[in-house]
């Protein structure tokens, strides 16, 4: 049995970079539905919560060095350090994007795409909090899981309704872009949830 210490630095870090992670949810939620004028002051936030996020994992690398035993693998720390980190950079990749390209109105499929991710983010919160105990993970890869599944329907059908109907070739790739940088946020927290179902698999 792995000896468990009795800081929790590792678990404090992991609920701190869920927390900005679903922070960052709610700002692009804000995002996408405010006019481009708007927008600015939220990308501005995102990118705090992306430099926030960064700094959790530097903070977690750093415990790792200087720690004799860690609460388990040392390889599955850093995982889940970089995967919650992937899913900000992708968001704030969205972000940027939205306002570089100066992109009007965004169309439902973004919409839908960021309140699965909002979802998303609502159950990494208390998982990274479970990590403790190990207890209640499995909700948190199945659901997850689930919602990935729903983001990929979702970028299916928005890609194709925007290929449709959008007759501007320019105005087209932009909206894609910011389609595929949510669709890889999906895809985040999808590792995300592989990464702690393998941490459950190990240590139980």
């Amino acid at each position: 049995m792995r000896l468990t210490p009795r800081n929790t630095q590792f678990f404090d870090l992991f609920r701190t970079a869920a927390e900005h992670v679903l922070d960052a949810t709610h700002v692009m939620a804000a995002l996408v539905a405010a006019e481009p004028p708007a927008r600015a002051p939220l990308v501005a936030r995102m990118v705090e919560l992306e430099h926030a996020g960064d700094t959790c994992v530097h903070e977690v690398m750093k415990a790792l060095n200087t720690s004799f035993i860690t609460p388990f693998d040392r390889e599955d720390i850093a995982l889940l350090a970089a995967r919650l980190d992937d899913v900000l950079d992708e968001l704030e990749e969205a972000a940027q994007l939205t306002q570089l390209y100066r992109i009007g109105s965004l169309p439902d499929g973004v919409h839908q795409q960021v309140a699965l991710l909002e979802r998303a983010a609502e159950l990494t919160v208390p998982a990274m909090q479970g990590l403790a105990s190990l207890d209640g993970l499995t909700d948190f890869w199945v659901g997850v899981n689930g919602l990935e599944n729903e983001a990929d329907e979702v970028y299916r059908t928005a890609l194709a309704r925007l290929f449709d109907t959008e007759t501007d070739a320019i105005a087209l790739l932009k909206v894609k872009e910011v389609l595929d940088r949510l669709e890889e946020a999906a895809d985040a927290f999808e590792h995300l949830a592989n990464v702690v179902q393998s941490v459950a698999a190990k240590e139980s």
